[in-house]
């Protein structure tokens, strides 16, 4: 399995992940620092507290590479189909399952750290934009920070699975649009954020997301041996 994944990662060059990421997380902090001031200043969105600063910051982060999972997904898997490269790659002697496991564990593992390593990001940079240009009303500490980050883990979790819906949508017909649109439509719910009903932190509901991604992945490597790959 370690040596498909070495083999997938040099295959698809992911530098451009890296950088994608990177970008992401300047834009998310540029954003979720305008959207506080001007709440802050309108009054649209009330953030009160601590704790309401990191769950935007939180929900903004899974909403990304959630998509940028299904970019990862279009590329990895249903490019592969598409383009039917995928039957190369079946005339292999490995297991059709471990050639579809290899690439589904690469997304996972790429879209639960990256999403650690942005909250961490975007959560410490607003952390010091705020001491020397104070955004909200009051002071978040360096215990704050840590206990909110540690937070967010969980969440991050659940979100990896949760970035695997996009596959079953991508797989009926090998669309490309159909993995990355669905994938909008996944963020839509999940990272709903509203001070009255805020989705982005029910838990049943981000566990029962969760829980539909990894079936989903699991039916597709089940059943892999059985699906014509033209």
């Amino acid at each position: 399995m370690l040596k498909l994944l070495k083999l997938e990662m040099k295959k698809f060059n992911l530098h451009w992940y890296v950088k994608g990421a990177i970008i992401a997380n300047i834009i998310i902090t540029a954003v979720v620092c305008s959207v506080i001031y001007i709440a802050q200043r309108e009054g649209d969105l009330p953030i009160s507290t601590y704790q309401d600063v990191y769950v935007l910051i939180g929900a903004s982060v899974r909403a990304t590479f959630i998509v940028f999972a299904s970019v990862l997904i279009a590329k990895l898997v249903i490019e592969e189909y598409k383009n039917r490269t995928i039957l190369i790659m079946f005339s292999y002697p490995v297991s059709r399952k471990k050639l579809i496991a290899s690439k589904l564990t690469l997304i996972a593992f790429l879209t639960v750290s990256t999403m650690i390593v942005s909250n961490i990001v975007v959560a410490g940079l607003f952390f010091f934009i705020n001491i020397y240009f104070p955004i909200v009303p009051f002071t978040l500490t360096a215990n704050q920070f840590i206990g909110e980050v540690i937070s967010m883990v969980p969440f991050a979790i659940a979100s990896t699975g949760t970035s695997l819906i996009p596959l079953y949508f991508g797989m009926r017909n090998h669309s490309v649009p159909a993995t990355i649109g669905s994938s909008l439509l996944v963020v839509a719910i999940a990272c709903s954020y509203n001070p009255d009903i805020s989705l982005v932190t029910f838990i049943p509901l981000q566990l029962g997301l969760s829980a539909v991604g990894v079936i989903i992945a699991y039916l597709g490597i089940r059943n892999i041996e059985n699906v014509d790959a033209i």
